[in-house]
């Protein structure tokens, strides 16, 4: 019984697996279906057509009609009729297939397109379909709208032909395109409506719209109907509102912008497991040990504002590690504020390059034409591209011109960001009313939470141009274009001419600085520029031991009981606020009398300058709760007040023959800081702070050093006499 049973179970196994194995559909045979597409040029679109096909593995079954030839079928089929000269194409291709009625054709266009699956799911969905001939569909009735109601009802769906993708059987496609005559200039997709709308031809040949974008998806009027799946490690298209996922993506009409943003993930181009996968196609290795074999480069570098930390700027551009012998270097300089440190940087450093040359604020010559020049400059060297460079744009990575190059496209540009903000040198999209906008992606990509190379339509302040680009007229960059500024100028004339802008941010490149509040009628105007650009502030003025501050093996350093030592600002700081004050130099007369203070009255008076009085109180109010508030969170544990209030912050001087000292008193204050702004026993002799209690004086506090006390009731304290020489210090009474 038992071995009856299992050959019972036997048997009914291997029917099971014979059925299941006999029900699986045979695959698909696509080596003799024909892809056919027109490109006349090799644009940046065309080679983007190819990536998709050869991506799903077809390059063999594609034809490409036109290369190399003229343009025929009118001048701008994006935005008005033409194309005719397309189906003229594709007619006399097929005419050794027109009795063919197996072999199937499929046509798209190739600068808007993409593949999104192989041939055999396309062929498989396009029989299931129970057509001859399967167009694709729109929401929009183009170009002729008094068409609209002569189309055959749609139960759901898109209800309008577009001609710029089709499937079918050879023989009945060109049957169909051979129905009537067309013109080159003659419009495409009124002929192919016409013939859909003809119902003896749509009969005969079983001419189908595919509605529910189940193959073809056109995007223009249903960029909200799509949206980007991420599965299986790559990125594919999902048809939201019917539940599709579309295998042919076209960006026709005014959605280029929306098919280049999603180009960027398509077709194997991203995906959260590798990242960015087309990066590394088409790029190259620089050889280190052969710099003469490195593109030769113009580097143009325009200054047309005054701008904070510029020598900052041209020391990330001299750092750049690429052979000086390879550069050429180009100066426009629009302002007057900057000339002497234009001067003087090419003065030290021009003669490392092939060939400096600037054209400065005396030649008076507009940003338009300098950026022109400057172009021109580039051809007459010889050069194989043109990096363009705003003195905004900060290049801390030394490598940013290397990896530009290596990158090898026609224009790309280093992503650089505000520091602590999302305002960036690129846009992601743009609104229908022209306006500049963020992409889905734009917050990922700013904050690097996704690398890549990214095809975006506006990149500002810093960029690599192509030298092919500017050779040629018809895309040679442009920045004049109406009444748009020389940025929007630049992005718009490219997106016009369909030359694709890429930004990258594969790694750190470095950031952007903020020149909105940079007023240069004030002496040392990069000192005031704390609230704006805080990075560039404390790379150039905070002291370089400021964070050992908070190493938790280091006790803080105590002269006296609860005072406490701290290096804060670097010499440069302390220099130039003296800078500051001098040139202001309205010094109070020391007297009881000051009328800055409310009642009119200052009981411990000093020869002072008051912070609001040189434009400088924001800023250090500022100083105080980001680098004073949390050295006084370390030592006086318990006391917190965020953000610290200071009425009273000034600079005091003291000379042997004006104020040499001051008498014992309190500070209005819960702590009080002093920072030394000068050198004891060098630029002065004595001084110092004596706290009486504790008998405890502090006689050599180092420059950019403060000393951080309690104010009220404990450290009653006396300023000693100065001897010799000007002693400066900073003073804030914090928390009165």
């Amino acid at each position: 019984m038992r071995a009856k049973n299992i050959g019972c179970c036997l048997f009914w196994c291997l029917f099971l697996t014979y059925h299941v194995v006999s029900e699986t559909p045979p695959p698909t045979d696509t080596d003799d279906v024909l892809v056919f597409t027109v490109a006349t040029n090799e644009t940046d679109g065309y080679k983007r057509f190819l990536r998709s096909v050869d991506v799903n593995g077809f390059r063999d079954n594609l034809r490409v009609l036109g290369l190399g030839k003229p343009w025929l079928g009118g001048d701008n089929v994006k935005t008005s009729v033409g194309g005719g000269y397309k189906l003229n194409l594709l007619k006399k291709a097929l005419e050794n297939y027109k009795n063919d009625d197996e072999r199937i054709v499929v046509f798209t266009d190739s600068y808007d397109v993409l593949y999104l699956s192989g041939l055999a799911e396309i062929v498989n969905k396009f029989k299931s379909m129970n057509a001859r001939i399967l167009f694709s569909a729109e929401g929009s009735c183009w170009p002729d709208k008094s068409l609209a109601s002569k189309y055959p009802p749609a139960t759901r769906g898109k209800r309008f032909l577009n001609s710029g993708g089709f499937i079918g059987y050879a023989s009945d496609l060109y049957a169909v395109l051979t129905y009537a005559p067309i013109k080159d200039k003659d419009d495409d997709q009124l002929f192919c409506t016409i013939a859909y709308l003809n119902e003896e031809l749509r009969e005969r040949h079983k001419i189908k719209l595919d509605h529910k974008s189940e193959i073809f998806q056109n995007l223009y009027g249903a960029v909200a109907d799509v949206e980007l799946k991420f599965e299986g490690g790559k990125a594919s298209l999902l048809n939201t509102v019917y539940n599709t996922e579309p295998l042919v993506l076209h960006g026709n009409g005014y959605s280029k912008l929306s098919l280049n943003s999603l180009g960027n993930y398509l077709a194997n181009a991203w995906s959260p497991e590798e990242g960015c996968i087309m990066c590394w196609e088409g790029t190259i290795e620089l050889d280190e040990t052969m710099p003469e074999a490195y593109p030769i480069i113009l580097i143009a570098i325009f200054i047309e504002r005054p701008t904070p930390f510029l020598n900052e700027f041209f020391t990330t551009i001299h750092q750049q590690t690429y052979p000086k012998s390879r550069l050429h270097l180009f100066v426009h300089n629009n302002v007057e504020y900057h000339q002497d440190a234009v001067d003087s940087f090419l003065k030290k450093v021009g003669k490392e390059y092939n060939s400096s040359k600037q054209v400065s604020v005396s030649d008076t010559m507009n940003e338009v034409d300098a950026r022109n020049l400057a172009l021109d400059y580039c051809l007459s060297k010889d050069c194989s591209g043109y990096f363009s460079v705003d003195s905004i744009s900060h290049l801390d990575n030394k490598y940013t011109l290397k990896l530009l190059v290596e990158q090898q496209r026609g224009i790309v540009a280093p992503l650089l960001v505000r520091p602590y903000k999302m305002w960036s040198n690129f846009w992601g999209a743009i609104m229908d009313d022209g306006f500049y906008a963020r992409s889905f992606d734009y917050m990922e990509i700013v904050k690097n939470e996704r690398r890549g190379l990214w095809n975006v339509p506006f990149i500002s302040s810093c960029y690599l141009i192509n030298a092919t680009l500017i050779s040629n007229d018809k895309t040679r960059p442009s920045y004049s274009e109406g009444d748009l500024d020389t940025d929007m100028a630049f992005a718009y004339a490219n997106r016009e001419r369909s030359i694709f802008m890429y930004l990258s941010n594969r790694l750190d490149f470095g950031h952007l600085v903020n020149p909105d509040s940079y007023d240069v009628t004030v002496t040392h105007p990069d000192l005031y520029q704390i609230l704006d650009n805080k990075l560039d502030w404390e790379k150039k003025y905070i002291h370089e031991n400021y964070s050992e501050n908070f190493n938790p093996n280091r006790t803080p350093m105590q002269p006296c009981p609860d005072v406490y030592w701290f290096p804060i600002v670097n010499e440069r700081f302390t220099k130039e606020l003296i800078d500051v004050m001098e040139m202001y130099g309205r010094w109070s007369d020391g007297s009881n009398n000051d009328p800055r203070l409310t009642g009119g009255y200052e009981n411990v008076p000093t020869r002072d300058i008051h912070m609001n009085q040189v434009k400088y109180e924001p800023q250090w109010l500022y100083f105080l709760k980001e680098y004073v508030r949390p050295l006084q969170e370390l030592v006086f544990t318990g006391y917190y007040h965020d953000p610290p209030r200071a009425l009273m912050n000034f600079v005091v001087r003291y000379r042997p023959d004006e104020q040499p000292s001051l008498k014992p008193h309190h500070d209005s204050s819960t702590y009080t800081i002093n920072i030394a702004l000068n050198r004891a026993r060098v630029d002065y002799e004595g001084g110092g702070c004596r706290f009486i209690r504790y008998n405890c004086s502090v006689t050599d506090t180092k420059p950019g050093w403060m000393l951080m006390h309690p104010g009220r009731l404990t450290h009653y304290h006396e300023g000693l006499r100065v001897t010799n020489g000007t002693r400066y210090v900073m003073i804030s009474f914090v928390d009165p």
